[in-house]
């Protein structure tokens, strides 16, 4: 009988360490961009409308298909534009996921290559046109319409093959200026009919040059950038208007331009005006105008907003196109960003959409319907649906299925949608679709990229805000072998800071990586998104306005508490990480509440708002000397002595968006305080670790917690 149940132990280990060896866990490799093995889900790269038909790409071959009929209207081959290039003595492409198709009146696709844009007849299969431009030249924006292509080299600015601008070192033109605020992306306009080019002109030769330093080098060279500091001098920023037929620039009227802001650039459907916003450098009034392209005097200033903390606009004015003396402006002014129609006199006409919820995005127009196509949150916060708008009635008509994060391009008429979406248990469908029908054809349902392993389960759910009011999203994840009767670490994985959103209705409910993969190694990953994140609206937002990383640690630490709460979680073993904002959160709730956690890990951290850009840092805090007490009460070098915890600073050298002056000037007063952190350096990369080394981090990262906590 002893070796009876002595054989029976001896099968049931046998079973456990065969069950184990049946195990699949993620690694990091499988779950970080840039590693050897990653996951993702399949797409369909560069699918696109060409006209009303769409583009399905590949590599060795391109299809366009009627989507009424559904029958193909064009294949081509690699083999066959290959050897059409190669005859001209031109470089062969490698697949077709980079060319686009702009014109949907004629059978040419766009290839980009360096030094050249090529259009290519796919009805013919020869060549239609070259054109020639320098090929180390950036920021190329070629326009459609009159194939003109600008450029820019160094820090001037190219038409073809003229130079136009001959700028000093200390000012730059044709690129994105107010360090990309406000909607800013881009440093060059071209007029509808490609005939007139606005651009960003910028004299940053007054801002203070801050030192990088390049260790590339045997010995280290300096890397200066321009980096206005909140509450210090800022750079000047006109807008110029140059004319390829006559060679000539003009610059728009604007007065004297210190201390001011110009985005949100568009023209008038007959190229004639150019309108754009002017902020104020409080950033509390902005102003739409009106300038004549041609003499650059503004016309009006067709509409004022203003707000008591911050008025931010992100989108330029989008004219109807069966009506050019009516467009749409963009704004926040009734709490939430919605569609107002003006004409352009700056009359107020009405307003297209509102409620509380606020429009994302303008995808485009239905011409025929007097439609507006835009994406929005109206089903929830966590979702990014799709609707049509009536211009004359206001009616609102979903398109497509509304759960999910749909990301979606309109077909020229507005007829048909490309919707690429996924939900929560779905990673990635994308769909053809009717916009007045709603009848979908399905193109592609993607596997789970992660469907040969055991993956870690992830949990939705509401707690109150600090304020008691205030309804917050989290989301748990627990280990796939979670077992209720155990007790785990726990983590929680924060950002924090406005125009970001960490939890939504796409796949995995936008659980990262590393998150999943700390799931399995034992721990309860937690986020929630706190007060002064997206997606909520302008008073969500505002709670945090001259007081940045203190109601949101507020809103973390009801988080904590929730984990607390849980008979899983072992509440002496609390970590926290986070980077760039999360960063900043991740350090000051180990000073705050030196309590609660006992392990962080901060990623390219703010530390003293002063140190921070001027258009970010001064619109949700204003300037040092107008703000002295919150400045204060966010420097985090200030509350150094209060670390108890471990906590590890990971900075990158080449960092132009929190210097590395925060990380460093956080270690002298750790020093000066008698606290101990610790300290990991990534040499070459700007503001996040990218590529290979992304896995190397994540790695740091996952051994830090795995050493302390």
């Amino acid at each position: 009988m002893k070796l009876r149940r002595s054989l029976l132990g001896l099968f049931a280990l046998l079973s456990i360490c065969m069950t184990a060896q049946n195990t699949k866990l993620p690694t990091l490799e499988d779950l970080i961009p840039g590693g050897a093995t990653y996951r993702f889900a399949e797409n369909i790269y560069n699918l696109q409308f060409w006209g009303d038909n769409y583009v399905l790409p590949g590599i060795e071959e391109m299809t366009i298909v009627n989507p009424k009929t559904g029958k193909t209207l064009y294949n081509v081959t690699l083999d066959q534009v290959n050897t059409t290039l190669e005859a001209a003595d031109l470089l062969p492409i490698k697949h077709f996921y980079s060319v686009t198709f702009p014109w949907s009146d004629q059978p040419d696709m766009l290839i980009s290559k360096p030094g050249k844009y090529i259009l290519y007849n796919f009805a013919t299969n020869k060549i239609d046109r070259v054109i020639d431009l320098h090929a180390d030249g950036m920021n190329q924006d070629f326009n459609n319409e009159s194939k003109h292509v600008a450029f820019t080299k160094k820090n001037n600015l190219y038409v073809d093959d003229k130079r136009i601008t001959d700028n000093p070192e200390g000012v730059v033109s044709g690129q994105s200026v107010h360090r990309n605020e406000f909607g800013i992306s881009k440093g060059t306009f071209w007029s509808p009919k490609g005939d007139k080019l606005a651009f960003y002109h910028m004299d940053e030769s007054m801002v203070s040059e801050y030192p990088l330093v390049d260790v590339t080098a045997r010995v280290a060279e300096p890397n200066n950038i321009r980096y206005p500091m909140a509450g210090m001098t800022s750079h000047k920023v006109q807008v110029g208007v140059y004319n390829p037929a006559t060679q000539e620039t003009i610059f728009l009227n604007t007065g004297d331009v210190t201390d001011r802001y110009f985005s949100n650039v568009s023209w008038s459907p007959d190229g004639s005006k150019i309108y754009l916003i002017e902020l104020n450098r409080d950033q509390n009034e902005a102003k739409l105008c009106r300038f004549d392209a041609t003499s650059g005097q503004l016309e009006t200033v067709l509409l004022e907003e203003k707000h008591d903390k911050y008025v931010e606009p992100q989108n330029p004015i989008i004219f109807l196109p069966w009506n050019d003396k009516q467009f749409i402006y963009q704004s926040q002014k009734d709490g939430f960003n919605h569609l107002y129609l003006y004409d352009t006199d700056g009359k107020f006409i009405k307003q297209l959409t509102q409620g509380d919820w606020l429009v994302q995005e303008v995808l485009g127009f239905n011409a025929k319907t007097k439609e507006v196509i835009i994406a929005s949150t109206e089903l929830s916060p966590l979702d990014r649906s799709i609707y049509r708008v009536n211009v004359n009635t206001g009616k609102r008509t979903a398109i497509g299925s509304s759960k999910g994060v749909h990301r979606a391009q309109l077909s020229q008429s507005g007829e048909w949608v490309l919707d690429n979406y996924s939900t929560p248990i779905d990673a990635r469908n994308i769909e053809l679709i009717n916009t007045k029908s709603n009848k979908s054809t399905r193109l592609l349902t993607a596997a789970n990229p992660y469907a040969e392993f055991d993956m870690p389960t992830v949990e939705m759910g509401t707690i109150k805000a600090a304020d008691g009011v205030t309804d917050l999203y989290y989301r748990l994840i627990k280990p796939a072998d979670f077992d209720s009767t155990k007790v785990y670490p726990a983590i929680v994985y924060v950002y924090g800071g406005p125009h970001a959103q960490m939890i939504n209705n796409s796949f995995n409910n936008s659980a990262r990586g590393w998150d999943l993969y700390m799931a399995n190694k034992g721990y309860i990953m937690l986020t929630v998104d706190n007060r002064g994140s997206s997606n909520r609206g302008l008073e969500f937002e505002n709670a945090t306005f001259r007081n940045l990383g203190i109601e949101e640690g507020k809103d973390q630490v009801k988080g904590v508490e929730l984990l607390q709460s849980l008979p899983y979680v072992d509440a002496n073993r609390i970590g926290i990480h986070g980077w760039s904002f999360g960063g900043h959160m991740t350090t000051a709730q180990l000073l705050r509440y030196p309590e609660l956690y006992k392990v962080g890990v901060a990623g390219g951290p703010v530390i003293d708002w002063g140190y921070y850009e001027v258009m970010y840092g001064e619109r949700y805090m204003d300037t040092p000397e107008t703000n002295p007490e919150g400045y204060e009460a966010g420097n985090l070098n200030n509350l150094a002595g209060n670390l108890k915890g471990r906590l590890l600073m990971i900075h990158d050298d080449q960092d132009d968006t929190c210097v590395p002056q925060h990380t460093l000037s956080f270690m002298k007063a750790c020093v000066d305080a008698r606290t101990y952190p610790d300290l990991f350096i990534y040499p070459g990369h700007k503001h996040n670790v990218m590529g290979r080394d992304r896995v190397h981090l994540h790695e740091v990262i996952t051994r830090y917690f795995e050493d302390h906590l």
